[in-house]
Protein backbone atom coordinates (compact mmCIF):
# COMPACT_ATOMS: atom_id res chain seq x y z
CA UNK A 1 0.00 0.00 0.00
CA UNK A 2 2.85 2.61 0.60
CA UNK A 3 3.92 2.37 -3.26
CA UNK A 4 0.04 3.16 -4.46
CA UNK A 5 0.63 6.19 -1.83
CA UNK A 6 3.66 7.37 -3.21
CA UNK A 7 2.38 7.56 -6.68
CA UNK A 8 -0.43 9.21 -5.56
CA UNK A 9 2.14 11.78 -3.59
CA UNK A 10 3.87 11.87 -6.94
CA UNK A 11 1.52 12.58 -9.33
CA UNK A 12 -1.76 13.49 -8.37
CA UNK A 13 -3.19 10.43 -10.20
CA UNK A 14 -5.21 12.72 -11.68
CA UNK A 15 -6.30 13.53 -15.62
CA UNK A 16 -3.66 16.75 -15.85
CA UNK A 17 -4.93 18.35 -19.43
CA UNK A 18 -2.10 19.59 -21.98
CA UNK A 19 -3.17 23.02 -23.31
CA UNK A 20 -3.87 23.05 -27.12
CA UNK A 21 -1.18 26.40 -27.11
CA UNK A 22 1.62 24.49 -25.73
CA UNK A 23 4.22 23.88 -28.04
CA UNK A 24 4.03 19.89 -28.93
CA UNK A 25 7.85 19.89 -28.31
CA UNK A 26 7.06 20.82 -24.71
CA UNK A 27 4.23 18.37 -24.38
CA UNK A 28 5.17 16.19 -20.69
CA UNK A 29 3.59 15.07 -18.16
CA UNK A 30 3.30 17.00 -15.10
CA UNK A 31 6.08 15.89 -12.49
CA UNK A 32 8.67 15.70 -15.39
CA UNK A 33 12.12 17.25 -15.07
CA UNK A 34 13.31 19.71 -16.32
CA UNK A 35 16.35 19.55 -19.13
CA UNK A 36 19.02 20.72 -16.05
CA UNK A 37 17.82 18.68 -13.64
CA UNK A 38 17.27 15.75 -15.96
CA UNK A 39 20.95 15.89 -17.14
CA UNK A 40 22.26 16.48 -13.04
CA UNK A 41 19.73 13.35 -12.58
CA UNK A 42 20.80 11.27 -15.62
CA UNK A 43 24.35 11.50 -14.34
CA UNK A 44 23.78 10.18 -10.88
CA UNK A 45 22.16 7.29 -12.13
CA UNK A 46 23.79 4.04 -11.16
CA UNK A 47 25.10 2.73 -14.71
CA UNK A 48 24.99 -1.16 -14.96
CA UNK A 49 24.48 -3.74 -17.69
CA UNK A 50 20.65 -4.69 -18.19
CA UNK A 51 19.65 -7.39 -16.20
CA UNK A 52 17.79 -10.64 -17.51
CA UNK A 53 14.07 -11.12 -18.23
CA UNK A 54 14.37 -14.32 -16.35
CA UNK A 55 10.73 -14.36 -14.55
CA UNK A 56 9.29 -11.52 -16.58
CA UNK A 57 5.28 -11.96 -17.48
CA UNK A 58 4.08 -9.19 -19.39
CA UNK A 59 0.36 -10.47 -20.12
CA UNK A 60 -2.07 -11.81 -17.92
CA UNK A 61 -2.96 -14.60 -20.30
CA UNK A 62 -3.43 -18.08 -19.79
CA UNK A 63 -3.14 -17.82 -15.91
CA UNK A 64 -0.09 -16.40 -15.38
CA UNK A 65 0.24 -13.43 -12.97
CA UNK A 66 1.79 -10.51 -14.98
CA UNK A 67 4.72 -9.03 -12.81
CA UNK A 68 3.28 -5.45 -13.27
CA UNK A 69 -0.44 -6.01 -12.52
CA UNK A 70 -3.71 -6.20 -14.36
CA UNK A 71 -2.90 -3.46 -16.47
CA UNK A 72 -4.43 -0.18 -16.54
CA UNK A 73 -4.85 -0.32 -12.65
CA UNK A 74 -7.32 2.29 -11.18
CA UNK A 75 -4.45 3.95 -8.74
CA UNK A 76 -6.10 6.65 -6.97
CA UNK A 77 -9.49 4.76 -6.56
CA UNK A 78 -11.69 7.10 -8.49
CA UNK A 79 -12.93 4.82 -10.79
CA UNK A 80 -11.67 5.83 -13.80
CA UNK A 81 -8.35 4.09 -14.80
CA UNK A 82 -4.92 4.88 -16.14
CA UNK A 83 -5.71 4.81 -19.73
CA UNK A 84 -8.77 6.33 -19.55
CA UNK A 85 -7.31 9.55 -17.52
CA UNK A 86 -4.19 9.46 -20.04
CA UNK A 87 -6.37 9.72 -22.73
CA UNK A 88 -8.28 12.58 -20.93
CA UNK A 89 -5.38 14.52 -20.46
CA UNK A 90 -3.66 14.13 -23.69
CA UNK A 91 -6.70 14.41 -26.71
CA UNK A 92 -8.43 17.43 -27.10
CA UNK A 93 -12.02 17.45 -27.90
CA UNK A 94 -12.85 14.81 -25.89
CA UNK A 95 -15.60 12.75 -25.76
CA UNK A 96 -16.50 10.66 -22.51
CA UNK A 97 -18.22 7.14 -23.06
CA UNK A 98 -21.98 7.73 -21.79
CA UNK A 99 -22.45 7.65 -18.09
CA UNK A 100 -18.77 6.59 -17.84
CA UNK A 101 -14.80 8.23 -17.55
CA UNK A 102 -13.90 6.21 -20.55
CA UNK A 103 -13.37 8.26 -23.83
CA UNK A 104 -14.80 6.86 -26.71
CA UNK A 105 -13.46 9.79 -29.09
CA UNK A 106 -10.82 13.04 -29.18
CA UNK A 107 -7.84 13.94 -31.35
CA UNK A 108 -4.32 13.82 -30.06
CA UNK A 109 -1.45 15.85 -31.79
CA UNK A 110 0.56 12.63 -31.71
CA UNK A 111 4.32 13.89 -29.85
CA UNK A 112 6.27 10.98 -31.38
CA UNK A 113 4.98 11.72 -34.76
CA UNK A 114 3.86 15.12 -35.03
CA UNK A 115 0.77 14.02 -36.69
CA UNK A 116 -2.66 14.28 -35.76
CA UNK A 117 -5.35 11.03 -34.98
CA UNK A 118 -8.77 11.79 -34.86
CA UNK A 119 -10.41 8.76 -32.70
CA UNK A 120 -9.01 6.26 -30.49
CA UNK A 121 -8.67 2.59 -32.39
CA UNK A 122 -5.25 4.02 -33.36
CA UNK A 123 -3.78 5.21 -30.05
CA UNK A 124 -2.38 3.37 -27.39
CA UNK A 125 -0.62 4.50 -24.56
CA UNK A 126 2.85 4.07 -24.19
CA UNK A 127 5.25 3.29 -21.07
CA UNK A 128 8.53 5.82 -21.44
CA UNK A 129 10.49 3.28 -19.73
CA UNK A 130 9.37 0.13 -21.04
CA UNK A 131 8.29 -2.40 -18.22
CA UNK A 132 10.87 -4.70 -19.63
CA UNK A 133 12.89 -2.11 -19.38
CA UNK A 134 12.05 -1.23 -15.52
CA UNK A 135 12.34 -5.40 -14.74
CA UNK A 136 16.55 -5.29 -16.22
CA UNK A 137 17.15 -2.01 -14.31
CA UNK A 138 15.86 -2.96 -11.17
CA UNK A 139 12.07 -3.93 -10.97
CA UNK A 140 12.59 -7.87 -11.01
CA UNK A 141 13.79 -7.16 -7.32
CA UNK A 142 11.00 -5.16 -6.24
CA UNK A 143 7.76 -6.14 -4.22
CA UNK A 144 4.97 -6.32 -6.25
CA UNK A 145 2.93 -3.21 -5.22
CA UNK A 146 6.24 -1.09 -6.10
CA UNK A 147 5.94 -2.49 -9.82
CA UNK A 148 1.82 -1.56 -9.61
CA UNK A 149 2.70 1.84 -8.76
CA UNK A 150 5.63 2.24 -11.44
CA UNK A 151 3.69 0.72 -14.00
CA UNK A 152 0.44 3.23 -13.39
CA UNK A 153 2.58 6.69 -12.39
CA UNK A 154 1.21 9.41 -14.97
CA UNK A 155 4.90 10.38 -15.43
CA UNK A 156 5.70 7.45 -17.50
CA UNK A 157 2.40 7.39 -19.58
CA UNK A 158 1.57 9.04 -22.72
CA UNK A 159 -0.85 8.90 -25.57
CA UNK A 160 0.54 8.26 -28.83
CA UNK A 161 0.50 6.63 -32.25
CA UNK A 162 -0.16 2.56 -32.10
CA UNK A 163 1.55 2.27 -34.82
CA UNK A 164 4.88 3.94 -33.56
CA UNK A 165 4.28 2.51 -30.31
CA UNK A 166 4.56 -1.10 -31.55
CA UNK A 167 7.69 0.02 -33.37
CA UNK A 168 9.40 1.06 -30.17
CA UNK A 169 8.49 -1.85 -28.28
CA UNK A 170 10.79 -2.48 -25.25
CA UNK A 171 13.48 -0.34 -27.01
CA UNK A 172 15.72 2.10 -24.87
CA UNK A 173 17.37 5.40 -26.05
CA UNK A 174 19.92 3.61 -27.79
CA UNK A 175 18.10 1.71 -29.75
CA UNK A 176 15.02 4.18 -30.28
CA UNK A 177 14.06 7.06 -30.29
CA UNK A 178 10.57 9.30 -31.39
CA UNK A 179 10.37 9.70 -35.36
CA UNK A 180 9.91 13.52 -34.34
CA UNK A 181 13.17 14.78 -33.52
CA UNK A 182 12.15 18.04 -32.04
CA UNK A 183 10.29 15.72 -29.57
CA UNK A 184 13.71 14.37 -28.67
CA UNK A 185 14.69 16.62 -25.52
CA UNK A 186 11.19 15.93 -23.70
CA UNK A 187 11.25 12.54 -24.17
CA UNK A 188 14.27 12.05 -22.94
CA UNK A 189 13.29 14.25 -19.59
CA UNK A 190 10.42 12.21 -18.92
CA UNK A 191 12.62 8.99 -19.03
CA UNK A 192 15.24 9.83 -17.06
CA UNK A 193 12.14 11.53 -14.62
CA UNK A 194 11.14 7.83 -14.22
CA UNK A 195 14.69 6.02 -14.05
CA UNK A 196 15.23 8.77 -11.19
CA UNK A 197 12.43 8.41 -9.29
CA UNK A 198 12.54 4.75 -9.19
CA UNK A 199 16.09 4.42 -8.74
CA UNK A 200 16.81 2.52 -12.16
CA UNK A 201 20.29 1.80 -13.55
CA UNK A 202 21.16 2.79 -16.98
CA UNK A 203 23.18 0.73 -19.50
CA UNK A 204 26.76 2.86 -20.71
CA UNK A 205 24.91 2.97 -24.11
CA UNK A 206 21.56 4.34 -22.86
CA UNK A 207 23.02 6.73 -21.00
CA UNK A 208 25.45 8.05 -23.96
CA UNK A 209 21.76 8.30 -25.84
CA UNK A 210 20.00 9.93 -23.12
CA UNK A 211 22.95 12.87 -22.58
CA UNK A 212 22.93 13.43 -26.48
CA UNK A 213 19.07 14.20 -26.56
CA UNK A 214 19.13 15.96 -23.23
CA UNK A 215 22.01 18.17 -25.25
CA UNK A 216 19.77 19.31 -27.98
CA UNK A 217 17.06 20.70 -25.20
CA UNK A 218 16.85 24.57 -25.41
Amino acid sequence: MRWLLLIVLLTGCSALPVSSSTPQADRVPAGTLDAATARTSLAALPVAAPGRLDGYVRDCDDGKACVFGQPWFDADGDGCDQRSQVLARDLTNVERKPGRCGVQSGTLDDPYTGSQISGTSKIQIDHVVPLAEMWRSGAAAWAPEQRVAAANDLRNLVAVSGKVNQSKSDKTPDKWMPPNAGYACSYSRMYVTVKTAYGLSVAPAERTALEKALASCG
